[in-house]
């Protein structure tokens, strides 16, 4: 999709006239069904007259531009492109990201500036940085870029045509020189230099025929990408596989390849408890599907589990590392094999509150995932979903893909990759929370295999992580969602939300948090930045990773009737708006919810219960109390004395 495409001197024409804004505006309302917002029009005006009177200084008559073009399978746009040919004839498309900044600071990150945008000063990315990456996303792509004989050579800058830089100015400080040396950024006095970057490139005219080419050339990622994605991840030593999940790993392979190989839709289920390794056999099937060649994609409805695989892996990660609500525009089966990790989140529908009024639809999600792709391959827990809207279940996959009469192929992964191996655990938390049924009625809680505790405080909960974390470990708090979650205070610090008597910190940053203060991190990477011990997780920053020890402080939003011999969900407790939407469901989704806390541990979980009669219930559960008390006691009193922030 792009709203302006054309010949660069009709594109000058239609500026010098102020007939440009307003097409842009009306291509914007015809595909989405909504006006852009003034501000946006107001933007085009203004940047787009000053690349105007660029292009008329080189004298581009024989050239294409594109405006406005989204980036295949994305909602981002990039602002300008504009083709040709150089003076030895190559093809070339220059991708120009504009910019009306005036001044930037400094900010939290690499690649990051803050600047003032959106009626506030907020973090984005560089100039250079952000341009880079569209330009890495279509060179890996769009087959425009890559494929043939004689593909189009890409190349780009950003131009900020209102930016005078003072002495020592941050956007133009050392630590970006990479950045601007590979993807450069002209400001108001450097029109000479840019002049000369698009000569350079483009020159020698042609550029229309390159312009058709690119706005006819489908998306499918290059094996140069597929070879990078999988070499990173099969370098790493925490994706390899252990017996059970090998076998199922080569089933799935088999599967996934028999099915692309008939050319019937086929559709793989993979279920497995917490910690059985789904993300471990899924990270490993892309990284092989994409040595072979396939069009594989990893997908998943978690931005936090998504943005740090993308970091994990790099910055080209983008193309290949995606949402479940991305597939609506896709066309069908432009990929070959989509790996559907955490299953249990898709959703009714794509939409949310982001998504354009045009882009809206009554199309069931799950129909989105099958018709994009040749191959579906979904790793569920029927037991994880915590929201009312994620509805994703075996059932229902199975159902969908029957309607469809797709191939469908299950299998099932038992053993305990978590929890210490201990599938005992897992099982006895899924009983006591009424779950499901399971053989392992009682916990022994002088287990030293798996460290269990109980603990009397929330200051002890928190004392005992910190010095697993201390003694080399990873950790982290988590709680169930029973406090606001506060937006950052005047100072860009996080306001105490989970506050128990005297103990009080902050939940995690929420999405929308903005500029944050020197070492807080973002809400996508709580769960690895080491300065996510300084705050709680709850659910949804929590599921799909694992940490050593977890601390789960328990709320009173799921407490045990003794009277009533049953588990009472407690709305009133609850600040989780979207749940407590979820009627007669509520109690069901909360049991859930701490079930994922509870299992997100691999050496030991400590838990602190608000509810005494909970506590109660769950030591109810557990044998060998007494031994294990005083092991605890013994425990809690050498860390009343942590040695953590010791000299």
């Amino acid at each position: 999709m792009r709203l302006y495409s054309g010949p660069v001197d009709r594109f000058i024409s239609d500026t010098v006239r102020n007939r440009v804004a307003d097409k842009l505006k009306d291509a914007f309302f015809a595909y989405h069904r909504f006006q852009p917002g003034p501000s946006e029009v107001t933007s085009w005006r203004n940047s787009l007259r000053a690349t105007a009177q660029v292009f008329q200084e080189a004298g581009f008559d024989d050239h294409g531009v594109i405006l406005e073009y989204q980036l295949p399978m994305t909602s981002k746009r990039l602002d300008c492109m504009v083709s040709g040919r150089d003076a030895a004839g190559a093809p070339n498309a220059v991708i120009m990201e504009l910019k009306q900044w005036d001044k930037c600071e400094e900010a939290y990150g690499d690649e990051v500036v803050a600047t003032f945008v959106g009626g506030a000063v907020r973090e984005v990315l560089h100039p250079s940085a952000q341009v880079g990456r569209y330009q890495r996303y279509l060179e890996d792509s769009h087959t425009a870029f890559y494929d043939g004989e004689n593909p189009i050579k890409l190349s780009s800058c950003a131009y900020l045509h209102n930016y005078t830089p003072v002495e020592n100015d941050l956007l133009l400080a050392e630590k970006y020189r990479p950045l601007l040396d590979e993807f450069p950024t002209y400001t108001a006095d450097d029109v000479d230099e840019l002049l000369g970057h698009l000569t350079d490139k483009l020159g020698a005219g042609g550029g229309m025929p390159l312009l058709e080419q690119i706005e006819e050339s489908r998306y499918r990622p290059s094996k140069k990408l597929l070879d990078h994605v999988a070499g990173v991840i099969k370098g790493k030593p925490e994706y390899v596989l252990l017996d059970e999940q090998e076998i199922v790993y080569e089933r799935v392979l088999s599967a996934a390849q028999d099915g692309f190989a008939d050319r019937k839709h086929a559709v793989v289920i993979v279920k497995g408890g917490p910690g059985t390794g789904k993300s471990v056999i899924a990270i490993n099937l892309l990284a092989d599907l994409s040595l072979k060649g396939f069009n594989s994609h990893y997908a998943t409805g978690s931005k936090a589990f998504t943005e740090t695989l993308r970091k994990a892996v790099g910055k080209r990660s983008e193309v290949q590392f995606k949402y479940f609500n991305q597939y609506g525009q896709a066309q069908p089966n432009d990929v070959d094999v989509l790996i559907c990790d955490e299953a249990h989140r898709i959703r009714v529908t794509s939409n949310d509150r982001f998504t354009p009024k045009a882009n809206r639809s009554d199309n069931p999600q799950i129909d989105e995932l099958f018709d994009a792709a040749k191959v579906n391959v979904f790793f569920i827990d029927d037991k994880q979903g915590v929201r009312p809207l994620e509805i994703g279940s075996a059932d229902y996959i199975r159902d969908a893909a029957a309607r469809r009469g797709s191939r469908v192929f299950d299998y099932q992964l038992e053993a305990q990759f978590r929890c210490a191996g201990s599938d005992g655990f897992v099982n006895w938390v899924s009983n006591t929370l009424e779950i499901e049924r399971t053989a392992n009625v009682l916990w022994d809680a002088g287990d030293e295999q798996f460290d269990f505790r109980i603990m009397d405080s929330p200051a002890a909960l928190e004392t005992a992580i910190r010095q697993r974390v201390f003694d080399g470990n990873t950790g982290r708090m988590v709680a169930g969602f029973c406090w606001p979650w506060s937006k950052p205070k005047a100072d860009r610090t996080l306001e105490d939300d989970v506050v128990i008597g005297d103990f009080g910190r902050p939940w995690n940053a929420r999405s929308d948090a903005g500029r944050l203060a020197q070492g807080i991190p973002k809400e996508s990477f709580w769960a690895t930045d080491p300065n996510g011990i300084e705050q709680v997780g709850c659910v949804y920053t929590a599921q799909g990773f694992e940490f050593d020890y977890v601390g789960v402080i328990w709320g009173p939003d799921l407490v045990y009737d003794f009277d009533a011999n049953a588990w009472r969900g407690d709305k009133t407790a609850s600040k989780d708006s979207t749940v407590k939407r979820a009627k007669e469901g509520f109690t069901e989704f909360v049991k859930n919810t701490y079930r994922v806390l509870l299992s997100r541990g691999m050496k030991g979980c400590y838990v602190y219960f608000m509810d005494k009669d909970t506590e109660r219930y769950f030591k109810s559960r557990m044998e060998g109390l007494d031994k294990a008390a005083d092991r605890w006691g013994d425990l809690e009193a050498a860390e009343s004395k942590p040695k953590y922030g010791s000299e």
